[in-house]
């Protein structure tokens, strides 16, 4: 069996993937997912002009040797394009494997640990009220763990609640800019958790997701006054590149730390894992190589007690999130599956066998991924620029987290 064809379809169905397909010579395909939020593009260059051109007439078989090849060929290593384009490579021959032994992937990753696999959704409000509505939703939709997020008085915009792009006269988008005061933040996040179990009590599972924009000292102070509203987690609460920052908020605290979505190679994981700073690492399919890399990083987390939490928001293309499924179902130390929906626009480019039932996924039972894309529908849903949010503070420099 050898690679015929790779095709890079860039689409936007809602928002914009970046989506790899692999023909070999007996027809059979594999789709990838190289969706970089805010810089698709470049992805799709990458695959397009550096990579797809070593894959015609490659054995689909070596996925191990292909990924080694690839990661070490290029010199310039890690870095999110790079591990976002081989990412896909790796999860369309693990595609095409799992379809050419007639398995769901999960079979081939050592076979189900679980019957299916817990998420958590998000709820997000401008103020209390509006927050405690949209947990109400999520419970509605049967979520068993709800990620709380609302703005804070006095800022105009917060990440995490949505609001609408910036463009200019001439229609060009431009990124949100958003406010920020780290000292109004940490004030308000505890009564807001208040609030919260006081409403739902102190049963429901609850994370946060600080989004990297404290010192470890200010994170430190967040997880020790969040300790009496007992979170699942509280996430990205420094910036994880001063891995060593992380000793100081894991002394001053007991609450859960979570952390790794921005992270692309288990080098990023090496100290916060050896010396068992995290609970669970965030690292997502689609921006840490794929399958095969991200396996081993759950097996070395495993040695210190420290579960998987895949991340899984809107920008991760059905094809990377049956990537985490199949996963999910397999390995041994699972925590929790990040699952924000796709769109129904979404739902019909990427028709998918993975299923969302009482808070649960599972990925099913049809060959491969579970997944297939419908090229000539993508095309009706061309790319559109669209950019992250720039957070400032109130004198108008770039805040430095």
């Amino acid at each position: 069996m050898k690679i015929v064809d790779a095709k890079v379809v860039v689409t936007r169905p809602g928002r914009n993937f970046v989506t790899l397909r692999i023909t070999t010579d007996d027809g059979v395909t594999g789709l990838g997912d190289a969706t970089l939020n805010g810089r698709e593009l470049a992805v799709a260059s990458y695959l397009r002009d550096h990579l797809v051109p070593l894959l015609i007439g490659i054995d689909p078989h070596r996925i191990e040797d292909t990924w080694q090849s690839l990661y070490r060929g290029a010199y310039w290593r890690r870095g999110p394009v790079t591990m976002a384009a081989i990412a896909a490579v790796d999860v369309a021959l693990w595609d095409i494997k799992a379809k050419v032994a007639g398995l769901p992937l999960y079979q081939l990753l050592g076979g189900a640990s679980r019957d299916r696999v817990r998420t958590y959704g998000h709820a997000a409000g401008r103020d209390v009220p509006e927050l405690l509505d949209s947990v109400r939703a999520r419970l509605a939709q049967g979520y068993p763990a709800i990620r709380i997020q609302t703005g804070v008085p006095g800022l105009r915009r917060v990440y995490g609640v949505h609001d609408t792009p910036a463009s200019t006269p001439d229609g060009r988008v431009l990124p949100v800019v958003e406010d920020w005061d780290t000292a109004a933040y940490l004030r308000h996040i505890p009564t807001v958790f208040e609030a919260v179990r006081h409403e739902f009590g102190p049963e429901l599972p609850l994370l946060h997701d600080a989004h990297h924009r404290l010192t470890p000292l200010q994170a430190a102070r967040l997880g020790r006054d969040l300790e009496p509203y007992d979170l699942f987690w509280l996430e990205d609460c420094t910036p994880a590149e001063n891995q060593e920052g992380l000793r100081l908020v894991r002394s001053h605290t007991t609450t859960p730390l979570a952390i790794g979505e921005v992270f692309n190679t288990v080098f990023d994981f090496r100290t916060l894992v050896n010396e068992q700073l995290i609970d669970y690492v965030r690292a997502a399919v689609t921006h840490f190589g794929g399958v095969s890399p991200l396996k081993k990083l759950f097996d070395f987390a495993a040695q210190q007690q420290i579960k998987s939490a895949i991340h899984g928001p809107e920008d991760i293309s059905p094809v990377g999130m049956a990537a985490a499924i199949h996963l999910d179902l397999a390995i041994h130390n699972f925590g929790i599956q990040e699952y924000a929906g796709h769109s129904a626009a979404t739902a019909a480019v990427f028709r998918h066998s993975y299923t969302f039932t009482d808070g649960h996924l599972h990925p099913g039972e049809a060959p491969g991924l579970g997944v297939e894309l419908d090229e000539e529908l993508a095309a009706a849903h061309p790319y559109e620029p669209a950019y992250l949010p720039v957070n400032r503070l109130a004198d108008g420099t770039v805040h430095d987290w």
